[in-house]
């Protein structure tokens, strides 16, 4: 089988590209991101492998799971359906959640926008959440959308991910650089 990465970048771009013509970006986001979450999910892989089913109850299933899900309303759009169907008839269902991820990243580049993600040993104040949010707009040129999360094992200081680049300022990266230069 062809690598997902290769099988959904088609995929996410004619998504993409009727999501934008129809401005619904975000409801397609949503929707991409809840079918991903019930095709990913152990239970519902099992089920939506069985040869028992057909095409239109693996759909049905789908939308019955993602009815509580941000998005779910789109599970009623023809050309949503219509994506849908596709995939489930060329059996790639499975490759939705690397749709939805390549959809977020075309939207983001539409939007002039970029996910970062701030790791730190503790908690982040708020005006250096903001102040960090606003040096990263400034060196990257874009708008930042900065998420936060802890990560005790850091010991301390902080790691910074956005798309390729990543900026290690954690202490356990000082000290692993610190022993390397030792060791040598």
């Amino acid at each position: 089988m062809a690598d997902l990465g290769t099988i959904a970048r088609p995929y996410a771009r004619a998504a993409f590209r009727v999501a934008q013509e129809t401005g619904s970006l975000e409801a397609w986001s949503n929707a991409l991101a809840a079918a991903a979450s019930v095709v990913s999910h152990e239970d519902a892989e099992r089920v939506l492998a069985s040869p028992q089913l057909t095409d239109d109850k693996r759909l049905e299933l789908i939308a019955s799971i993602a009815s509580s899900m941000p998005g779910a309303e789109l599970f009623e759009n023809r050309e949503f359906n219509a994506l849908l169907k596709l995939l489930a008839e060329n059996d790639r269902l499975a490759a939705l959640p690397e749709i939805s991820a390549r959809f977020d990243e075309l939207k983001a580049q539409a939007e002039n926008k970029v996910d970062v993600t701030l790791v730190s040993a503790t908690a982040v104040e708020p005006d250096i959440a903001q102040k960090i949010t606003e040096a990263l707009e400034r060196r990257l040129g874009r708008k930042v959308d900065l998420s936060i999360e802890i990560d005790e094992n850091l010991i301390g200081g902080a790691v910074i991910r956005a798309e390729d680049m990543v900026i290690d300022g954690s202490v356990r990266a000082r000290l692993e650089r610190l022993t390397e230069t030792l060791v040598r």
